[in-house]
C-alpha cells in the first residue's frame, strides 16, 4: 500500500485488494476545495471517499469514472470493504457546519480510519466501531474540525498502530488551521522528519502503538 498527502484531508492511496493481485486500485478521499490555496492533484482514480462537502471536484479533477461513496453505510467496490459511520463537523449535531461521515476500509489486511471532518469528540459506539484500527487519518488543525488537544486525546482512545495527521497548515493552504505541531505537542511522539510518501504492509505495523508519520504534500 502506498499513501501520498496533497494537503487538508486529500490523500492519495493505491492499493492492491484481496482478488486483485496484479491491479492496483487508486483511492483519493476529501479532494482539494477551490478557494483553497492548494492546487487539487489530478489522476486516475477507482474509488473516492468524501467525508463532507459535494462530488463536484471529483468530475472536475480526476480521471476514469470511480466509484464515489460520500455517506454513511456498507459498501463493496473495487475489492475494497468499507463502513460509513455518520458524524458532525461540530458539537451541535451539524448545526453549525454540518455533516461529516467516518470511513473504515480495509485492503491488504490493513485496516484504516478516515475521520474527515470530524468536529467533536467520539460517541462510545462510534468508539467501539474503530476498535483494532491500524492506520488512522486525523485531523489535528482546527478551524473546521477538532483542536489538536482534542486530536490527540482521540488518538488515545482509539489506539491505532499508526496515526497520520491530516487537515493542518501548509504553505499556500488559505484555511486559518493551526500547525502539526500543536498536535505533536499534544501526543508527545511525533517524528522530526515528513516522509514524501508512505509504503506500507501488514507486517510493517506488527508491534507498532499510535505511531505518529507525518507526510510531505505531495506536488
Amino acid at each position: 500500500m502506498n499513501i501520498q498527502y496533497y494537503g487538508d484531508y486529500c490523500f492519495k492511496i493505491s492499493t492492491k485488494p484481496a482478488g486483485r493481485a496484479t491491479e492496483d486500485v487508486v483511492i483519493w478521499t476529501d479532494l482539494l476545495e477551490k478557494g483553497a490555496g492548494l492546487r487539487a492533484p489530478q489522476g486516475q482514480a477507482d474509488l473516492v471517499f468524501l467525508t463532507h462537502g459535494d462530488t463536484e471536484m471529483v468530475k472536475e479533477t480526476l480521471k476514469g469514472e470511480p466509484t464515489v461513496i460520500d455517506a454513511p453505510g456498507e459498501y463493496s467496490a473495487k475489492g475494497i470493504a468499507a463502513l460509513g459511520f455518520p458524524a458532525f463537523q461540530d458539537t451541535k449535531g451539524g448545526a453549525e457546519r454540518g455533516q461529516n461521515t467516518v470511513f473504515v476500509f480495509e485492503s491488504e489486511d490493513i485496516h484504516i480510519a478516515f475521520l474527515g471532518a470530524i468536529g467533536h469528540d467520539l460517541s462510545p459506539e462510534l468508539l467501539d466501531k474503530l476498535a483494532g484500527i491500524d492506520i488512522l487519518f486525523l485531523p489535528v488543525g482546527g478551524a473546521d474540525a477538532i483542536l489538536p488537544k482534542l486530536a490527540a486525546e482521540l488518538a488515545r482512545k482509539i489506539e491505532p498502530k499508526v496515526v497520520i495527521p491530516m487537515h493542518y497548515a501548509l504553505p499556500g493552504l488559505t484555511l486559518p488551521l493551526e500547525s502539526e505541531k500543536a498536535f505533536c505537542e499534544a501526543i508527545g511522539n511525533c517524528p522530526k522528519e515528513a516522509l514524501p510518501k508512505l509504503n506500507v504492509k501488514k507486517k510493517d505495523l506488527e508491534g507498532k502503538q499510535l505511531e505518529v508519520i507525518l507526510l510531505e504534500r505531495g506536488a
